[in-house]
């Protein structure tokens, strides 16, 4: 038995999320059937992150096993060959122990979000930003983001559908950066709650256009009902996962 350990990136536009089920073609799926057309078997392909419908990922890695041991250049090019009709691409793979878990080994996750704050609605960009026509105040939005790094219980940002066992989160990065009409957000921790970003993005969002939201007040309230909205998954990317290294 053989495990490989590989990079994806995928558009999540068209896509139920990273997880299989009957509802749609997941990105777990696809790659599943790519590897049973490459060697007859189906394994189960783990993710370090569990991405919602419509979310993309830059570079998303992913673990599986084997019975057979190909070499991880072979292994790579047949699953693109399989996979050129899908929004999903492996950009790497590699050959790695077997204590290696692509979610469990993970010491940080790193997101960005991105949203086109202009008039006009974006036609080359439709699916992969979030169109925000109302004019923001970025140092607010700035301010607010400061006082939710750290360690902090994020029930208010956190999906009623979230299943992770405690809300207590530390947010080790969450910087706001401007290039042109893009408004990116750039966050990185251990781990997020379900939602979390979108949640997070939000309500900043709602603090860049004036609202009256207090970042401590929300955090207090663990309450997601004190919290701005959901912004849209069609802005939301996975940039890496990091792993331990040996030195």
């Amino acid at each position: 038995m053989t495990r490989y350990k590989i990079a994806l990136e995928y558009d999540g536009t068209n896509l139920i999320g990273w997880q299989e089920n009957l509802d749609g073609p997941s990105v777990q799926s696809i790659l599943m059937d790519a590897c049973e057309q490459f060697c007859g078997l189906r394994p189960t392909i783990f993710g370090a992150g569990r991405t919602d419908s419509g979310v993309h990922a830059i570079s998303m890695t992913a673990h599986f096993d084997l019975e057979r041991d190909y070499d991880a250049d072979t292994v790579m090019r047949a699953l693109n060959f399989y996979l050129l009709k899908q929004p999903v691409s492996v950009l790497s793979c590699e050959i790695v122990d077997e204590d290696f878990h692509a979610r469990f080994s993970c010491v940080a996750r790193h997101y960005k979000y991105v949203v086109l704050n202009r008039a006009s609605a974006p036609v080359l960009e439709k699916n992969r930003v979030y169109w925000f026509p109302q004019k923001l105040d970025v140092e607010s939005m700035r301010v607010a983001a400061k006082k939710l790094l750290g360690q902090h219980d994020f029930t208010s940002f956190r999906a009623a559908q979230c299943q992770a066992k405690s809300p207590i989160k530390t947010l080790d990065k969450l910087d706001i950066t401007v290039d042109g009409n893009h408004i990116i957000f750039e966050l990185s921790a251990r781990s997020f709650l379900h939602h979390m970003v979108r949640n997070i993005v939000g309500t900043l969002l709602e603090i860049g256009v004036g609202k009256p939201y207090d970042i401590d007040e929300i955090l207090s309230a663990k309450n997601r009902s004190t919290a701005g909205p959901t912004a849209p998954a069609s802005g939301l990317y996975f940039i890496r996962a990091d792993y331990p290294t040996n030195d």
